[in-house]
């Protein structure tokens, strides 16, 4: 059964962390809808440009079965959020036990999220001692499941990412 997956980014997004995942997905007959500080376009880290479907202010988490934080410098910009309505939306797909995925830098939004604490991640090395800041048990693999959460640490490891994806969707 197809689920509606919304892809939180904004400018800076590492470009194959959002390409690989949403080609595998769509793939699937997934729905996907990227979500950014305004609809329009979202450029990436290595020149691609990528439509952003709608704003944060737009879209209601309840909509969605699952989100998908992708890497580079994207997941920082959306911590700026002065509102923090980036990290409140990705802090409902955690509460409610819905799929929540993330690769290399994604996992640095689920840190506000304030629901971190005593679960197993992976990241990029550069943000692995936030997460155990935020209380995570992390671990250098390519995926990590842990219940409704999948993070994995860069594009080496996209493949075995996009797989638990498809998993988790199953």
């Amino acid at each position: 059964m197809a689920k509606k997956i919304a892809v939180l980014m904004t400018d800076l997004v590492e470009d194959i962390e959002y390409t690989s995942p949403v080609n595998a997905l769509e793939s699937q007959g997934h729905d996907v809808e990227v979500i950014a500080p305004e609809a329009g376009e979202v450029e990436g880290k290595k020149g691609g440009k990528f439509k952003a479907d709608k704003s944060i202010s737009e879209v209601n988490s309840d909509d969605y079965d699952a989100v998908y934080v992708p890497g580079g410098f994207s997941p920082d910009g959306l911590r700026g959020d002065e509102n923090d309505r980036f990290s409140k939306f990705a802090k409902h797909f955690i509460e409610q036990n819905k799929p929540t995925f993330a690769i290399c830098h994604g996992p640095q939004l689920l840190v506000d999220t304030d629901l971190l604490s005593g679960r197993n991640l992976t990241a990029v090395k550069n943000v692995r001692k936030d997460l155990e800041n935020a209380g995570a048990k992390v671990h250098d693999q390519e995926v990590t499941v842990c219940s409704n959460l999948v993070t994995s640490r860069t594009p080496d490891d996209l493949d075995a990412f996009n797989g638990e994806i498809m998993k988790q969707l199953a």
